[in-house]
């Protein structure tokens, strides 16, 4: 019943962290952020009719309040996260540490994680530089001369 909320819930959750990033929707260059509604015009201009826009809408407005909840306010506002996932759940998706395979055993080390911060800096990307985002993947580089 809800699908096409979902399906633009997913599409405006996962859109949130690309902005500046140019995205093709159909043969047009779009900002990222902008995807959500251009599917929203498309579902207008395919259908004739408007009557599947409330329901997208409705997933835009969820998706909306769903990312203000678990990420902006904990983060930007020092408020508490209000929609905190459950304990199970995390444990589902946690990678383990130590890895038993048939050729040997694989052991990551402690910090290494999702969110542990070191995060790229095996690849020279730098936070504070004023290169491109797909210059700062390319690694640490050398200096000439």
């Amino acid at each position: 019943m809800f699908l096409q909320a979902l399906i633009i819930a997913l599409c405006y959750t996962g859109v949130q962290d690309l902005r500046g990033v140019k995205m093709t929707f159909f043969f047009f260059q779009v900002p990222a952020q902008t995807v959500p509604y251009c599917i929203i015009l498309a579902t207008m201009v395919s259908s004739g009719s408007p009557a599947a826009v409330p329901e997208q809408l409705t997933g835009i407005i969820a998706a909306h309040l769903y990312d203000f909840l678990t990420r902006l306010w904990p983060e930007f506002g020092g408020g508490p996260n209000l929609l905190s996932t459950p304990k199970f759940m995390s444990r589902l998706v946690t990678t383990p540490r130590i890895f038993q395979r048939e050729y040997g055993t694989a052991v990551r080390p402690v910090g290494s994680g999702p969110g542990s911060g070191d995060a790229g800096r095996s690849t020279g990307a730098s936070t504070g530089s004023v290169l491109p985002d797909s210059w700062k993947t390319r690694g640490s580089g050398q200096r000439l001369g």
